[in-house]
């Protein structure tokens, strides 16, 4: 995905994303690390493991969903001010093949940042044999928080 040049609002975005990603209870449960931080960009990496498959032995379409999420939230936070956090007001997602393969990179982008809701796009990648395989696709509107206790990064 081409991503667009953006200025954080705060100089330290990468820690502050990477911090907050060290504190995700659900990523870490399911293995998935941050691969890497850009403004309006980031990457967050899964390994197969078969605690997270359907019955058929593809990674779950809610596994897909929950990575390509934290991506496309952690894409808006890059670009917020440091005091704020960030939440999903709303998701798409298109399943476009099944997860098979022995690692997943989920990539989310801001395509449209804002004060209040940015708009963000993810794309979820199988990585199989040597070959990498686009399986998902996900259109997601995030909205920034701010003076909320409990809710910054």
């Amino acid at each position: 995905m081409d991503t667009p040049r953006f200025e954080p609002q705060d100089p330290a975005f990468a820690e502050r994303v990477r911090a907050s990603f060290a504190r995700q209870g659900a990523m870490h449960t399911i293995g998935a690390t941050l691969a890497t931080v850009e403004p309006g960009r980031v990457v967050i990496e899964l390994p197969w493991q078969q605690a997270l498959t359907q019955q058929h032995g593809f990674l779950h379409a809610g596994m897909v969903a929950a990575a390509l999420d934290s991506a496309c939230g952690y894409a808006a936070s890059s670009l917020m001010p440091a005091d704020a956090g960030v939440l999903t007001i709303e998701y798409k997602i298109n399943l476009l093949a099944p997860a098979q393969g022995e690692r997943f990179r989920m990539e989310g982008v801001v395509v449209k940042p804002g004060r209040t809701i940015s708009v963000t796009e993810g794309r979820a990648y199988a990585l199989h044999e040597g070959r990498e395989k686009l399986i998902a696709t996900m259109g997601a509107t995030m909205m920034t928080i701010a003076g909320r206790e409990g809710i910054k990064h």
